[in-house]
């Protein structure tokens, strides 16, 4: 009998070590500073100032940059952004949105004289902040 007591005991603490390895490593990618993302994301939503279309840009473009350094934090591959969105496929609720805000950071980011209207960097801004909490960054 205390054979198998002993036996039972040691499958009870491999099956704990096995449990616990799949909790701690079988997350994707690492943690993310949460507090670090939401003072980051304040602050983009802050820089919008109605009337003022480079806040706009500006805006627009540093969210886009903060949704890339999440997609890498939390284990998504590709050389770019857009990669790293197609890697995200079924895994992103609002997958379009990032989409529709990150073409519109290209526009900003490539092409000059790119006018972009309030509502339209609310809603770009709206699809960053909707990833961001899809993610669990914010």
């Amino acid at each position: 009998m205390d054979g198998t007591l002993i036996i039972l005991f040691a499958a009870v603490i491999v099956i704990g070590a096995l449990l616990f390895a799949l909790i701690t490593f079988g997350k994707r990618g690492g943690s993310l500073d949460i507090e670090r993302y939401r003072v980051r994301w304040l602050a983009i939503e802050q820089s919008l100032e109605k009337g003022n279309e480079a806040s706009y840009h500006l805006a627009i473009m540093n969210a886009d940059k903060l949704v890339d350094n999440a997609l890498r934090e939390t284990g998504y591959k590709g050389q770019t952004m857009g990669d790293r969105l197609k890697s995200a496929r079924g895994k992103l609720a609002h997958r379009n949105d990032l989409w529709s805000a990150h073409k519109l950071r290209n526009k900003i980011a490539h092409e000059q004289d790119v006018k972009v209207g309030y509502d339209q960097a609310r809603r770009a801004l709206a699809g960053f902040k909707v990833t961001l909490k899809d993610l669990g960054a914010i």
